[in-house]
């Protein structure tokens, strides 16, 4: 009997239950461009690029890392903690409580992870920003995260990797979200003066004050296809101009184009990519890089942190690289003898010497 009301009966009830199951809300996922209904492990699986159109989704910071670093192991790089609400500010809700659903959706502390492990058998420092955290926006604690990951690059002596993606500075911080800019440019000239790469890889969508300050600083700019990159949007530039803006404006292949990043590159062949230019970039820095990452096209290619221009004279000069031809002193250009503009009417300049009216 026990076995009959335990067993049998439940089943059955199951079986006639007309209560529809719980289905997570993200199962399937809609192309934006395509419409096309993909099922969200073969997604996650395709690095969140559409199978049919290519279209590239949006990723969270820990799968960025994960995806960047050997076998997707990294060490998490602290990050110096800040005051949450300096500024008390309150909209539509207490500013305190959106920070408390971000972190509790995206389980992170702020917009911005930081992480240092392997590329290829070559020690890196990266940062990601998160879009799903505030939209990813620039504030005192994406700011210090920032800045610990260039200076814990700076320390290490390895190249440092941005992951790009926000919509601009938080408001809810006022000035001293904006204050961030300068900061991180600050940063950024540590690297330059310890003669580190930097690396930004430019997502979906780069836009305000992120695209003003750290994000075009790069040594090297990598967009991924399709990425939306601006200071202001496209729809506010047609309101204020009030002209038809061209077909892809401010996308990467735009900007491209236009020689505002270096290359457009498919996710899928991202890690690669920014494996090989950290190798080529570090590869006169002595024991940081391998000796195989020393020579492109067979010759030697001097860079990096120990290099001077001596060295890549001399590095030029052994391996045949043809050096640029010298210009004769016969044209080179001397302002002192700039033809000067013809005068029409018998020698008077026709503005200077013509009767003005009364």
């Amino acid at each position: 009997m026990n076995w009959i009301n335990n067993v049998v009966r439940p089943k059955i009830s199951g079986l006639l239950s007309t209560a529809k199951r719980e289905v997570p809300d993200n199962l399937w996922v809609k192309c934006p461009e395509s419409g096309q209904m993909v099922f969200y492990k073969d997604l996650e699986a395709n690095q969140f690029v559409v199978p049919g159109s290519n279209f590239h989704m949006r990723m969270g910071s820990q799968q960025r890392l994960q995806h960047l670093f050997d076998a997707g192991e990294y060490r998490t790089v602290a990050v110096p903690s800040v005051q949450q609400d300096p500024l008390k500010f309150r909209d539509g809700r207490k500013y305190t409580d959106r920070l408390k659903d971000a972190k509790a959706e995206t389980k992170l502390e702020d917009a911005v992870l930081v992480g240092e492990g392997q590329l290829e058998g070559l020690q890196v420092v990266a940062a990601a920003q998160d879009f799903r955290f505030m939209a990813g926006s620039l504030g005192m604690a994406a700011g210090e995260a920032i800045i610990a990951g260039m200076l814990r690059a700076v320390e290490l002596k390895t190249p440092f990797i941005l992951f790009a993606a926000s919509g601009g500075a938080r408001m809810q911080e006022g000035i001293l979200s904006l204050m961030q800019m300068p900061r991180t440019t600050i940063a950024v000239q540590k690297l330059r003066d310890a003669r580190l790469p930097y690396i930004v890889v430019l997502t979906d969508p780069t836009t305000g004050g992120v695209t003003a300050s750290y994000a075009m600083l790069g040594d090297v700019h990598i967009a991924e296809p399709g990425a939306l990159i601006c200071f202001a949007g496209p729809r506010v530039i047609q309101q204020t101009i009030r002209e038809q803006l061209p077909d892809g404006f401010q996308r990467a292949e735009y900007l491209l184009s236009h020689g505002m990043v270096d290359m457009v590159v498919h996710r899928h062949q991202l890690r690669e990519t920014l494996a090989r230019v950290c190798r080529l970039l570090m590869s006169g820095a002595g024991a940081a890089a391998p000796k195989e990452a020393r020579k492109v096209n067979g010759k030697p290619y001097a860079n990096g942190s120990s290099v001077d221009g001596k060295v890549i004279e001399t590095a030029a000069r052994e391996s045949g690289v043809i050096e640029p031809e010298a210009v004769p002193n016969s044209q080179r250009f001397d302002p002192g003898k700039a033809e000067k503009p013809k005068r029409d009417d018998g020698g008077a300049s026709s503005q200077k010497d013509a009767p003005r009216n009364a």
